[in-house]
């Protein structure tokens, strides 16, 4: 198993991505420590790894707050990775022109402020010990998305923080990577992008879903499952040689 032994945090992991992730890194052999803002979905994700033969712990913290953040990895003690999963609250569908200021500037604020702290605490933790790896998500939206709002501002200041993260902490041996995941169809229900959009209904879901095929060279979706190994893989001593950048997972939707 690549994971034996590792000990994960993931942010958001009752989420589709995040529990997708959560039990993929425990089929592996890590020990998984689950964090969002909901006790229900986190038990959720506990129950089919512990179902499984795996080891899960879970916590309810909000990864916005700084001193919540830092009290639970003292409790997780020695971390191995770190996977922020958590939503933004982004605004899509909506021109920039016709666009508030607060809907543009929420998810950049939001997506920032949680990645840094769950960066930051892990990060710190893994350089006294001399290893570890950090790991982001976000949709590659900073290479040029149209009416997705502050996404690609989001995004793109993900890419940075992951890439400067990745400077200042490999020589001290811990990595920090990310993955571009665009459009995962398993994540993409009419219920769960009302959030984003809420004027969609069921045929205009599945027309965003073809559409998105249709933009990848592949022509075909990454699946859920396909996601979360990728994530396995740069979590894993397999990938040591893979820091300061973020791994293309959309099926050449973005090529950069």
């Amino acid at each position: 198993m690549l994971l034996t032994d590792k000990t994960a945090i993931i942010y958001g992991a009752g989420g589709s991505i995040g529990g997708a992730v959560a039990r993929a890194f425990a089929r592996e052999g890590a020990r998984v420590h689950l964090v969002g803002r909901t006790q229900a979905t986190l038990d959720a994700v506990a129950k089919d790894i512990e179902a499984a033969g795996g080891q899960a712990g879970t916590a309810v913290v909000d990864a916005l707050d700084e001193a919540a953040v830092e009290a639970h990895a003292s409790r997780v003690g020695d971390i191995d990775i770190s996977f922020n999963l958590v939503t933004r609250g982004d605004v899509q569908g909506t021109p920039l022109t016709d666009m508030s200021i607060d809907d543009f500037l929420r998810p950049v604020l939001n997506g920032t402020r949680a990645n840094f702290l769950t960066a930051r605490a892990a990060g710190r933790r893994m350089a006294e010990r001399g290893s570890g790896v950090v790991l982001a998500l976000n949709s590659g939206s900073a290479h040029g998305s149209p009416m997705m709002g502050g996404t690609g501002a989001a995004d793109a200041a993900t890419d940075t923080l992951v890439r400067n993260l990745a400077i200042e902490l490999g020589p001290r041996g811990v990595r920090a990577v990310g993955i571009w995941a665009a459009g995962v169809p398993e994540t993409l229900t009419r219920e769960k992008l009302a959030a984003v959009n809420p004027d969609l209904d069921d045929a205009a879901v599945q027309g965003i879903i073809d559409h998105l095929a249709g933009l990848r060279l592949t022509r075909r979706n990454p699946t859920l499952a396909e996601v979360a190994a990728t994530a396995v893989f740069l979590a894993s001593d397999h990938a040591a040689g893979i820091t300061g950048t973020f791994v293309n997972a959309t099926g050449g939707m973005f090529q950069g």
